[in-house]
């Protein structure tokens, strides 16, 4: 593995913009991970039985615990105007917060639904502020299919809470983007080790710890997909680490070495702090992507994963990206990934789906990253998938992951091997 820049990148790549139908989960979704993450939060989502539906059977049966999220359902009347749906919403939060002890931030969640009737959660939000605060903080922020798409749930969500974060003038450093507790605690054992000070994240796990921010704030995020969130903390004066984002052995030393950098943290201190485990990356990595070298990989858009996704598979497993399609594209924000990866492949941005099925028909590559919706319907054409939604469920970020990311795309590739003996030779 080389940490060098590439002689020519994608930096400079032209972007094929698509403005056709999408083929994504909407911004619901990133509910299902953020009420995990956000112990003593409730994401009442206000729609319809549809919604309630796509949450339950995303999050899977919940038999040992009461989850963390809830649907208001609006029914016929309301949709017709014939009932008062803020009336009928405040006695559903009432309920539930006299129920629920534990609640210390309400999110109420719009969906197409309630975004079509035009039912007002923002002014909703306030006058159950008054009612309810400070025991309880609520806040609104969309998930509707119509204004977002996939993973901008969490954008839409974490931007929500930046007006709110109390103001410092203290240097410290703030991680953006929900990760799994073990993988957060991963991360912060290395950039302790490391010697960065005061290191917070949003979202964090409890409400009496979040994190402020102000002018000696520098803020690295650790999911793509916060375009928004990211742009209303500087607006609050913080500092953006510029760096690739931390999938593989590379990504997570490049996004270690720039957050050190920012703090004035020699690079020998943070070479003796990962020489450990990123020597252990390396080796599980070199086993995994045997399976992966020389393969050709399309990517469809969906999470905005994508791009990074890509860098890590061309770089680290040897792959060879055909086309990289992402939901959106936030050149300030991928400007090191763009760097990295190296040229050849088609970049797009945005999704007309037949467009994009006539191109991997075409090109017919070793494995098709896509939605659940495509994914079948490629398969029985003969073509590998990989299922993105697969690619922001499970822990991938950082050096103990990094085998185990480049396994989600080895499996469909053996599997394949093991139904159709042909494909392997």
């Amino acid at each position: 593995m080389s940490l060098d820049t590439p002689p020519k990148g994608c930096s400079d790549t032209p972007v094929l913009r698509e403005r056709g139908q999408r083929e994504v989960f909407c911004g619901l979704t990133g509910i299902i991970w953020l009420h995990r993450k956000m112990q003593d939060a409730f994401f009442l989502v206000v729609g319809s039985r549809t919604c309630a539906h796509l949450l339950q059977a995303a999050a899977g049966v919940m038999i040992f615990a009461e989850p963390r999220f809830g649907t208001a359902i609006l029914e016929e009347k309301d949709l017709a105007g014939l009932a008062d749906a803020n009336a009928e919403l405040d006695r559903e939060v009432a309920r539930l917060l006299s129920r629920r002890r534990d609640i210390r931030q309400l999110f109420l969640v719009g969906s197409c639904p309630s975004e079509v009737i035009k039912l007002d959660l923002a002014r909703a939000a306030e006058r159950l502020n008054a009612a309810y605060a400070p025991q309880v903080r609520v806040l609104n922020f969309s998930g509707s299919g119509i204004e977002t798409t996939f993973t901008e749930g969490e954008d839409a969500c974490l931007e929500a809470m930046i007006p709110g974060l109390p103001a410092t003038q203290d240097q410290g450093l703030l991680v953006l983007g929900a990760l799994p507790d073990v993988v957060e605690d991963q991360m912060l054992a290395l950039l302790a080790a490391i010697g960065v000070p005061n290191v917070r994240c949003l979202p964090a796990r409890r409400s009496s710890a979040l994190p402020a921010v102000g002018p000696n704030t520098r803020i690295a995020l650790v999911q793509p997909f916060l375009g928004a969130t990211h742009a209303a903390l500087i607006k609050r004066g913080v500092q953006h680490i510029s760096a690739p984002f931390p999938f593989g052995a590379e990504g997570t030393t490049l996004w270690l070495h720039a957050v050190a950098a920012s703090f004035g943290i020699p690079r020998d201190r943070v070479e003796a702090a990962i020489a450990a485990p990123s020597a252990r990356a390396e080796r599980a990595l070199a086993t995994v992507s045997q399976t992966l070298r020389g393969k050709r990989i399309f990517f469809f858009p969906d999470s905005q994963l994508e791009i990074p996704l890509a860098r890590f598979l061309a770089r680290e497993c040897g792959m060879i990206p055909v086309e990289v399609g992402t939901p959106y594209l936030h050149r300030e924000l991928m400007a090191p990934e763009l760097a990295l990866l190296p040229e050849g492949p088609t970049l797009s941005e945005g999704q007309d789906v037949e467009r994009q099925l006539d191109r991997v028909r075409a090109a017919r590559p070793d494995l098709t990253v896509c939605g659940l919706g495509l994914a079948n319907p490629l398969e029985a054409e003969g073509l590998a998938t990989k299922w993105a939604i697969e690619l922001v469920f499970t822990p991938v970020h950082f050096y103990e992951q990094a085998a185990d990311l480049a396994g989600l795309f080895a499996r469909p590739l053996r599997r394949r091997a093991l139904l159709t003996p042909e494909a392997a030779e």
